[in-house]
Formats: structure tokens, C-alpha cells, sequence
């Protein structure tokens, strides 16, 4: 298959992404709108695709396309429409590389003995290769590459009479990160993973149970916030009201910390914390980590805009606007040639040149990736009359691939594993460059210092401490990306 290439994509690759996000609604008869616009506040969690299942009288109805939510579900498409029933469950969906096709997109549905099932997912499973090898080879056909089908395939083999005790069943020979919603046509569910690693919250409409990734996707539909899902708890929803289960070993809490960095929204509350105050609080202790003489505090937008009002009240700089971003960039623009490939940066941010001529300048960003985007934005701002160009990050090096539900580049690849700060520093071209430190991060999420036993979140993307067992990678090739939607072999 030709993939074809892009100015956009140049840009994505040099990204973090969030794999997915979930919606999931119980007894309301809006139940598909509700979750057309509860996905349009997830869209952030993914852009390639999006899909609703529904419940009514009798029939489970499924609407499953590639594009943005507002593009499959928009007002001229028949797909909202086709969307009845009171039950609903939803996913949006960012696909790596290999796996965009219309096979893998969520919620899958499957007809188990006792009822169907529509099931999506947000996380990645880390044994789910092991495991599709040895369904394949019982005679399981599998119709996606998704590792989501595996716990499906585990559910409908599982000898338990009940589809909720089937769901534990699979879930119990899994391992990784998940948070999943699930549909029959009696319940709705909702599970963490016993480390919590993923978010997934409960909200209440009209007397309507909600479960979404965010309470962002809540607020968009005047949901009121419950309460967070608990690491490992499962929550069944019927008409009867709602069970919490904990139908696995008790684990330490390891939420993702890059929530807060980068992938949740600013107006989310997750784990008890806002969010946007978050990252403010990170900008803050980096301004006392790494101070700097400037004359403006620059976010590169929009991720790294509350970490740099935090820095610019702490350091008590004035913030500027000397990046405006282009808010339209899809993932398909133009073919380039080699001679503009150069230029593709600007198609996303251009420099406020007013603003950063003869300016020393604090640039502000949620990471560091490749390094690709981050020095052509320092070149940027230089070429718009910028005299010094500092730039400081909102998170420790990012060293490590994360294997548990974020797309991020092999190992190998990123700029962290490969060179020291001051070997960064030169590869971006900036004046200077500095990172929140570990603790520094522990500190803005008001946590102790960082435990080296037990921290209090998973970080593995920084410290290369991985809390929950990667199976399937062997002979210690921990480069090499688990992708979510990856084909295998």
C-alpha cells in the first residue's frame, strides 16, 4: 500500500499523541448526540477517526468512519441521525503508523454467547501480541490489528456465563493500560487498569450515567462531575443503578503524568487535579529551576501556553504572543517538493515579528521530541529579528517510548536518548536550554519528592521505569514501539 506523504505529516511525526478517547452514555434519549458532542470535546485524544455504537429496541447500531467527529457526524451527515436509542458508547481515535485503515476503527462489536458487545479502548495492551498468537493459533480469525479485538477474543472464549464476569475474565490475562467502555444491551461498564495508568471519569446527566476519558466531554453537554474511576475499579451501569467492582489485585496508582503536561485538555480535571492550574504550577517551579534574563516569556502554542503564563508571572517577565498558530492544518495538505519541505514549520506557527525584533526571548514548549520542530522554531524566531532565543521545557528529557496507550517515536529516535542537554542545546540552535526537573514536576503536581520505589505516577517516558510488565518485547528491544494499531506478523 502507497502511504502518501505530507507537509503535515513532517509535523506530526515530531509530536507526542494520545492513541484515544471514550464516551459512553446510559439511559438518555439523546444517547447519540450526547456522544457526538462528548467525542467533539475528546477530539484532542484523536483526529484520524471516530465511531458510535447504540442500543435500540433490539438492535445494536454502529457508525464507524475515518475523519474528525465534526466531519463524520456533522449536521449534513446521515450517520448522527442513524444513531437511536437511549444506550451509547463512543471512541476517537489517533492511529499510528500502519493501522489507519477502517478495519481497526472503535467501538468493536461482537456477538458473544449471551449478547453483544461494543467495546472501546483507550491505552495499549503490552502482552497483546503474545496473546493474538496463541488465539491465532486455537483457530481465532482476527477482523482488525487492533489489541482491543484481543480482549474481545478472550471475552467470548471465556467459559463464564455472565458477559461482565467474561469481560473480568479477559481483562484478568491482560496487561497494560486501559481505560475501556463497554456496551451490551442491558449494561453499560467501565474499567481502569489496576495501575490507573489512563483516565476515565463518571459523570451524572438528567439522571443519565456518563463515562468519558475527560470531564471536558462532560461540561460540553452539562454533565456533573461524579468522580474519577479508580485504578482497577469496574463500574456497571444498569437501570437498576450502578456496581462497583475491584475484580483485580490492588497496584500502586501510576497515573500518566503526561496528562497533565501535554494530552488532557486545560480544562479537564483528572485524578482531583484542574488541569490548567497544573500547568501553570509547572511553568512556575521551571521558572525558579532555570532562570533566565529576557525581555518576554513566548509560549510555543497552544500546549505550552499555561506552563509559560506560570513562568512569566513567576519570573515576572512580560508573556507575549510572538508565535500565532494556524489552527487549520490537517493531515493532508500538499505534496512538497525537497526545495519547501524547509518551510513546512510555518505552515503551522508563524513568528509575531512586531513583538520579537531585538528581543530576548523565552521560548516555552510541553517537550521535547525529535527536536525537528523545536529547532526549526528557534530559527524561526531568530530570522524575526529575535537577538536571544532561550528555550525551556515543561517536562524532564523525554528518553524513553511510551508503551502504554501514547504514539511516540522508537527510542532510538528521540533527542533526549541520544544527546545530553548542552548536546540538545547546540542540535536546536537556542541560547540555552533547560528542562523541569523530575522532582521539579512532583513538586507542581503538589507530590513529594519523587520516590524512586514508588512514585506516584507512571513517568516512564523520562525515567525509563516501566511499572507494568512489557511482554511482548523480548531480548530486551524496548526501542521498538507497541502500536496500538501496528499490523503483525
Amino acid at each position: 500500500m502507497t502511504v502518501s506523504h505530507s507537509f503535515s505529516d513532517d509535523l506530526m511525526a515530531d509530536t507526542l499523541h494520545e492513541e484515544c478517547g471514550v464516551f459512553g452514555i446510559f439511559g438518555h434519549p439523546d444517547a447519540g448526540a450526547l456522544s457526538v458532542l462528548g467525542l467533539h470535546s475528546l477530539q484532542h485524544r484523536g483526529q484520524e477517526a471516530a465511531g458510535i455504537v447504540t442500543y435500540d429496541n433490539g438492535h445494536f447500531i454502529a457508525e464507524r468512519h475515518a475523519g474528525l467527529v465534526g466531519d463524520v457526524f456533522g449536521r449534513n451527515s446521515n450517520a448522527a441521525r442513524n444513531l437511536k436509542g437511549e444506550y451509547a458508547v463512543g471512541h476517537v481515535r489517533y492511529s499510528t503508523t500502519g493501522g489507519s485503515g477502517a478495519r481497526n476503527i472503535q467501538p468493536i462489536f461482537a456477538d458473544l454467547t449471551g449478547g453483544g458487545i461494543a467495546v472501546a479502548h483507550n491505552g495499549n495492551l503490552t502482552n497483546a501480541h503474545a496473546l493474538r498468537t496463541e488465539l491465532v493459533a486455537q483457530g481465532a480469525i482476527f477482523q482488525s490489528t487492533s489489541d482491543t479485538e484481543t480482549i474481545v477474543h478472550l471475552a467470548a472464549r471465556s467459559a463464564c456465563p455472565r458477559i461482565v464476569d467474561k469481560l473480568i475474565d479477559a481483562l484478568a490475562q491482560v496487561k497494560g493500560a486501559y481505560s475501556l467502555v463497554a456496551l451490551t444491551s442491558k449494561k453499560l461498564i467501565g474499567v481502569r487498569d489496576p495501575h490507573g495508568v489512563r483516565p476515565l471519569v463518571l459523570g451524572m446527566l438528567e439522571g443519565a450515567p456518563i463515562l468519558a476519558s475527560e470531564s471536558c466531554a462532560l461540561d460540553i453537554i452539562g454533565a456533573q462531575f461524579v468522580r474519577d474511576i479508580e485504578p482497577g475499579e469496574m463500574v456497571v451501569i444498569t437501570r437498576e443503578g450502578i456496581e462497583s467492582h475491584f475484580p483485580f489485585k490492588r497496584q500502586q496508582s501510576r497515573f500518566c503524568v503526561f496528562e497533565y503536561i501535554y494530552f488532557a485538555r486545560p480544562d479537564s480535571t483528572v485524578e482531583g487535579r484542574n488541569v490548567y492550574e497544573a500547568r501553570k504550577r509547572i511553568g512556575e517551579t521551571l521558572a525558579r529551576e532555570a532562570p533566565v534574563i529576557a525581555d518576554m516569556v513566548i509560549p510555543v502554542p497552544d500546549s505550552g501556553v499555561p506552563a509559560a503564563l506560570g513562568f512569566a508571572n513567576e519570573a515576572k517577565i512580560p508573556f507575549e504572543l510572538g508565535i500565532i498558530r494556524n489552527h487549520y492544518v490537517g493531515r493532508t495538505f500538499i505534496e512538497p517538493s525537497d526545495r519547501i519541505r524547509h518551510l513546512g514549520v510555518r505552515l503551522k506557527h508563524n513568528p509575531n515579528r512586531a513583538k520579537l525584533k531585538g528581543q530576548r526571548v523565552i521560548l516555552v514548549d510541553d517537550s521535547i521530541v525529535r527536536g525537528t520542530t523545536s529547532k526549526k522554531i528557534v530559527e524561526m524566531v531568530r530570522d524575526a529579528g529575535a537577538t536571544e532565543v532561550h528555550f525551556r521545557v515543561a517536562s524532564p528529557p523525554t528518553t524513553h517510548s511510551c508503551f502504554y496507550g501514547v504514539d511516540t517515536p522508537n527510542t532510538d529516535d528521540l533527542l533526549a536518548h541520544k544527546l545530553d542537554v548542552e548536546g540538545m542545546r547546540r542540535f536546536i540552535g537556542a541560547d540555552s536550554l533547560a528542562f523541569i526537573s523530575m522532582n521539579g514536576l512532583y513538586q507542581a503536581m503538589e507530590q513529594p519528592a519523587r520516590d524512586a520505589n514508588a512514585p506516584a505516577f507512571c513517568d516512564a517516558c523520562f525515567s525509563g521505569e516501566y511499572p507494568i510488565e512489557l511482554t511482548d518485547i523480548s531480548g530486551g528491544a524496548k526501542s521498538r514501539q507497541l502500536s496500538l494499531l501496528a499490523d503483525v506478523a
